[in-house]
Parts: structure tokens; C-alpha cells; sequence
């Protein structure tokens, strides 16, 4: 029997008024469980405006949110009520600390755990490295549609990382992002994925933010790739879209990646290349 879901992605604009926004993102998702999305992903920071063009100050804590907390809860009876997977990315207070998190919500509603970014940038408008601490937790989750990784933004620029998800097993691969207009080249971050998808045989799901803000204008666009390396499906730029796109998963087993490359690897060597245990750099004779 053929494995299939049709996965949804949340593009929409945030303001300064946070239950404005979550209800915003409530009726999206009703809207997209009600066509039939068996998963449904939001955008990074989907709920709140984008804390980090600006730097970080004294109320730095008081922006962010438990996980679980008030949205999650609501966000997990949707799930429930709906029998939907849902993606989120959400501002994180944990103690004296702050995290850039996704939570992951099976189709029963139940919290299966959260994805924190491992790597924290530090450019002109992206001042995130006074906002989150580097996340170490689960990046795999198996779930009711197949088994979803959750790569947060800046982190799929890591090979590694993207490496990593496939070797756990994950089928889709679930991107929030905050890019914006004039970041990169035009078709880079399709480019860039479509490779990550090609090379380790998954899907990939990138959820941007859209709008104008103080700093950055939002790009959208956000897109879907198959692991045969090809994007499936794009929404537009600059404004607000629900993007669908339906996944045959049983193509994961079927792509090159998995009947091939991850078999064919030898890790051993790549270890040793960098430990320096065996011989990798050819030096010129002086």
C-alpha cells in the first residue's frame, strides 16, 4: 500500500499582536486540515514579530514562552480535533535561558518533543545570538504521517546537520525559516535544498515568514522538494499563502540516496581524515 500525506505550509505576515497572529494561524490550520493536510507547518517565529533584527535587551525573557505553554496547548487541540501533525517554531524560555524552538505535535495531540537551533547567527538585523542559547535536543520524530527531522534555518546550511536527519531515518524534513528579501541570490535556498534533498533521499519543507517589519521585508516563497532533488511546489512571494503539496513517502526508498549514496559511505575514513589518524592532505614538496 502506498504511503502518502498531503503536508501544508503556513505562510503568513506577524504583528505586534500576538493573539492576533495565533488566531490568524488557528483558522490557516483549520483551513488546511479541513482540504485534507495531514501535517501542517508554521513559519520561524510564525506568532510573534522578528525579536532578533533587533538586539537583544533586558526583556529579552519576558518575549518568549514556555514549552509546553499556552500556544502549544492550543495548537494540540487543533491537533487532536483534526488527527494533524503540526510543525511549529516558537520563542523558548526555559529557566534563565531562551531557544529558538520548534515543538512537534503528533496527530493525537500529543507533544512529541521540540527541536532547539544548533547554530545561532550574528549579522546586521539577525542579532540572534543574544536571543537563543544553542539548542542540543531531538531532531527525529517519528509520527502519525512517517518519520519528520526539523531543521530550523540557519541550521540547514551545515551539511552535517542535513546528513544527520537522513541517517536517523527521517522521510520529510521540516524547514522554518525568516528569510528575507535580497538575503541571498535569487534560487540559492531552493539550490541548497534541493541538493540536501537529492543527496540524503527525503523531502524537504521549507516555511518562510512574509511581510514588511522594521528591518527586513520577509520573502515567502516557501517551497517543497522531493528527493529526486526537484521542487514540487513554491508559494508566492510577499503574501500570505497556504502552500500544499502532497508527498508520495514510499519515493524516500525508491531515491538514489537511500539504494545508494547512504549505503555507500565510509565513515571510517571520514573519521579518520579528521582526526588526522590517516592520510588526507597531499602536501607540495618545498
Amino acid at each position: 500500500m502506498s504511503r502518502s500525506v498531503t503536508i501544508a505550509l503556513i505562510q503568513q505576515t506577524a504583528s505586534s499582536d500576538l493573539e492576533q497572529n495565533i488566531s490568524k494561524g488557528e483558522r490557516a490550520f483549520i483551513t488546511a486540515a479541513e482540504k485534507g493536510a495531514g501535517l501542517i507547518a508554521f513559519a520561524e517565529l510564525a506568532f510573534t514579530p522578528f525579536y532578533p533584527q533587533h538586539p537583544a535587551g533586558p526583556d529579552r525573557l519576558d518575549l518568549a514562552e514556555p514549552v509546553p505553554g499556552p500556544t502549544v496547548a492550543r495548537f494540540q487541540r487543533l491537533a487532536r480535533k483534526y488527527g494533524v501533525v503540526t510543525v511549529l517554531n516558537l520563542f523558548e524560555r526555559d529557566g534563565d535561558l531562551t531557544y529558538d524552538t520548534s515543538p512537534v505535535i503528533d496527530a493525537d495531540g500529543s507533544l512529541l518533543g521540540s527541536t532547539r537551533m544548533v547554530h545561532i547567527l550574528e549579522m546586521e538585523h539577525y542579532h540572534e545570538q543574544g536571543y537563543y542559547a544553542p539548542g542540543n535536543s531531538e531532531i527525529v520524530f517519528d509520527t502519525a504521517v512517517g518519520t519528520i527531522g526539523v531543521v530550523i534555518c540557519y541550521d540547514r546550511h551545515y551539511p552535517e546537520y542535513m546528513r544527520a536527519v537522513a541517517l536517523m531515518g527521517a522521510e520529510l524534513v521540516v524547514v522554518p525559516q525568516a528569510g528575507s528579501v535580497g538575503e541571498w541570490p535569487d534560487g540559492l535556498y531552493e539550490a541548497e535544498l534541493q541538493v540536501a534533498s537529492f543527496q540524503n533521499g527525503y523531502y524537504t519543507a521549507l516555511c518562510n515568514r512574509v511581510g514588511r517589519e522594521r528591518h527586513l521585508t520577509f520573502e515567502g516563497k516557501s517551497f517543497v522538494t522531493s528527493p529526486a532533488g526537484q521542487v514540487m511546489a513554491q508559494a508566492p512571494a510577499l503574501e500570505e499563502a497556504i502552500l500544499y503539496a502532497e508527498l508520495d513517502l514510499d519515493a524516500v526508498e525508491r531515491s538514489h540516496a537511500r539504494k545508494h549514496f547512504l549505503a555507500d559511505r565510509r565513515p571510517e575514513l571520514y573519521a579518520a581524515w579528521l582526526t588526522g589518524t590517516a592520510n588526507g592532505i597531499i602536501r607540495r614538496p618545498h
